[in-house]
């Protein structure tokens, strides 16, 4: 009997938890659908007030890039105390789901007792198959992409990309990079579908983790997208930063913006685009993007650590004219 009332007592105990989970879950929703949206006229204008188009040439394809300085790689190197690396990367999606429309294509050509090879094609750079990195010739606004290039002449489907490709990247990034973890400060394992982040989440992160980006370097971006995966299973569903960061994003001077999905959604009625943060920072602001980083496993390092900040390499492939490429980035502690 007493054993019978202690297993109750613990199945109790454990549904109280969910429980508990969940509404800290469906709060954090209400409060995020409560706040105002920015309007079309506000996200126009600030094309124009918060643009980098011209600041590093006329002639620049590296965005927001140049701001990391052989300075800063050296600070960023001064970090590796460890030796420890840990990947951001998903896992390549070779099969469908209903947030894999478009699969990474892999299959062996041959196999036999001298050796094997393989095929691997990725059909859809920027779906969510793969982390991969966007060069600066994937968004556009009216016509032009970063600094002003026409992409009408520029970006063509015969020649691809002949500005703002992948490959001004082919040196590598390595930079100091900072774990934002949303869903760690609101003390929930991942945040909800449609949940929307604000300048204050990120600067309340600030306060709590004691860490904030500076210049140059990258914003590591956690709601635990692949976290709520594992649990739930795959669904379209995100969260992300809403449209009203891009004057604080502007301000922090972020080199590389990394991520597990690029908007939130399901979207407030009356929204901009799902990807307006997204098109904005690549097109106007120069930063390059990180999609569909899994940051599951980065995570738990920095907590184990209590520390927040650690060097980030990216090497994206010498793809000439290309638009994105695969990546493996790798945090070192």
């Amino acid at each position: 009997m007493r054993a019978l009332t202690i297993r109750r007592a613990v199945s109790i105990f454990v549904w109280s938890i969910g429980i508990a989970a969940v509404l800290s879950c469906d709060a954090a929703s209400q409060e995020s659908s409560s706040r105002p949206l920015v309007t079309e006229a506000q996200y126009e204008a600030w094309q124009t007030a918060l643009s980098n188009w011209g600041r590093w040439g006329r002639d620049d394809q590296l965005g927001t890039l140049n701001l990391i300085t052989p300075a800063k790689r050296r600070a960023a190197m001064a970090l590796v105390k460890e030796g420890v690396p840990v990947s951001l990367s998903a896992n390549a999606f070779t099969e469908k789901a209903a947030d894999v429309p478009c699969p990474v294509e892999w299959a062996m050509t041959s196999a036999s007792d001298t050796g094997a090879t393989d095929r691997v094609a990725f059909p859809c750079i920027h779906g969510a198959a793969s982390t991969h990195i966007d060069s600066l010739a994937h968004t556009f606004f009216r016509g032009k992409m970063w600094n002003g290039y026409d992409t009408s002449a520029l970006v063509t489907k015969e020649r691809g990309a002949e500005k703002n490709s992948v490959l001004p990247m082919k040196n590598g990034i390595v930079t100091r990079a900072v774990l934002y973890d949303i869903a760690r400060l609101k003390g929930v394992p991942y945040l909800a579908p449609g949940d929307r982040i604000f300048a204050e989440d990120l600067e309340a992160w600030e306060k709590k983790a004691g860490v904030r980006v500076a210049p140059g370097d990258a914003l590591v971006l956690r709601w635990g997208r692949y976290g709520r995966r594992a649990k739930l299973g795959p669904d379209d569903g995100a969260a992300g930063l809403d449209n009203s960061v891009l004057p604080w994003l502007k301000r922090r001077d972020i080199a590389l913006l990394v991520w597990e999905t690029a908007g939130y959604t399901p979207q407030p009625a009356g929204d901009l685009p799902r990807n307006a943060v997204h098109n904005f920072i690549q097109a106007i602001l120069g930063i390059h993007v990180l999609d569909r980083a899994d940051l599951e496993a980065l995570s738990e390092a920095t907590a184990s650590r209590n520390r927040w900040e650690f060097m980030l390499t990216v090497t994206p492939l010498a793809l000439k004219n290309a638009t994105g490429s695969p990546v493996n980035p790798i945090a070192t502690f």
